[in-house]
């Protein structure tokens, strides 16, 4: 605090006495301006690059806490989970921030490993709160509810309470007079979250329930490519409060040798200088080409076409995940599903 008070002090001080003792500078020729005019382009100049260097140090300080907030709420995946390989990357379209608006976890339970990706309307800082919500509600909740379907209403109500509050909030903020002032006891009606729940049981079954958000590719033993799960998703948590039946959609088996990449829309959704979108399908069948097949050379192999795709600026949040099955958890928990049905 003192570096930053002293040194626009000690400029400022040099620019006065410059001016009200040094002789030249009450002279009106020519010589005197010019040599008056260079002291105070020196203080002006001294000036904006303490500035410039004062708002630097903030900018590291603002990325420093923004990597805090990142680490706690988005917490590295170990290698194994329960039995099964794991990976994750995320990229924020903010880099000021640092962090974004989507959201992964993988937890062990009793009923198998639970799975949550999801992705918060917009980016960014003012994404963080609604994210540290349903990830705070999901890693209690999935410890707690034996069916995924009460995991997905534990989330709803979460999020419900946390817009509910931060509307209060705003509402305290501006006043009830403000133009934009609106009702506290109502939530805020454009947020929403797209949430995809999965639940690996110890028998490779896979039950999945989807709120708006993207379904899974299946990366297959033999090198093929396709979506996991299908059907209509349920519309994202937020707008819309969830039916009154939640049936979970059975996905199959994961199989030994199999693995799911999971992701959220920014991936499909990046373009080009050209405008063209990144056809995620044909990286990854191009990934699953390498052998031994990883989670962490599948996600090498699309962030690394990914950014080149774009230039290294993704224009949204972009999360990616591979949970694999690489025959490990099948000899722990006994005979594993020694077929597929398509």
């Amino acid at each position: 605090m003192a570096l930053a008070l002293g040194l626009p002090t000690a400029w400022g001080t040099t620019a006065l006495t410059y001016k009200l003792v040094c002789p030249l500078a009450q002279q009106d020729g020519w010589g005197a301006r010019i040599v008056t005019g260079a002291v105070f382009f020196a203080v002006g100049t001294g000036l904006m690059l303490h500035v410039r260097w004062a708002l630097l140090r903030e900018l590291r300080q603002a990325r420093a806490a923004a990597g805090a907030v990142h680490r706690a709420l988005l917490r590295p995946l170990p290698a194994r989970i329960d039995g099964l390989a794991t990976a994750a990357v995320q990229l924020s379209a903010d880099r000021g921030a640092g962090v974004g608006g989507d959201l992964y976890e993988v937890i062990a339970t009793d009923q198998g490993v639970r799975v949550v990706v999801g992705d918060v309307r917009g980016h960014g800082i003012a994404a963080v709160g609604t994210v540290a919500a349903v990830l705070g509600c999901f890693r209690e909740a999935v410890h707690d509810e034996d069916e995924l379907a009460r995991v997905l209403r534990r989330l709803d109500r979460a999020l419900d309470r946390h817009l509910r509050e931060r509307a209060r909030a705003e509402f305290s903020a501006v006043g009830p007079h403000a133009p934009d002032a609106v009702d506290p006891d109502s939530t805020v009606a454009e947020e929403f979250v797209t949430v995809l729940l999965l639940e690996i049981r110890r028998d490779g079954e896979v039950l999945a329930l989807n709120c708006g958000h993207p379904w899974p590719y299946l990366l297959a033993a033999d090198g093929a490519v396709r979506t996991f799960g299908g059907g209509d998703p349920l519309p994202p948590l937020g707008p819309f409060p969830l039916p009154a039946e939640l049936p979970a959609t059975d996905c199959g088996p994961l199989l030994p040798g199999e693995a799911l990449f999971l992701h959220t829309d920014g991936a499909e959704d990046a373009r080009d200088a050209h405008g063209r979108f990144f056809s995620l399908p044909a990286v990854l069948a191009e990934a699953v080409r390498t052998r031994p097949l990883t989670p962490c050379s599948v996600l090498r192999a699309v962030l690394t076409q990914l950014l080149r795709h774009t230039g290294g600026r993704p224009a949204d949040d972009v999360t990616l995940m591979v949970v694999g099955n690489d025959g490990h958890r099948g000899r722990q928990s006994g005979p594993a599903v020694a077929h597929r049905v398509t």
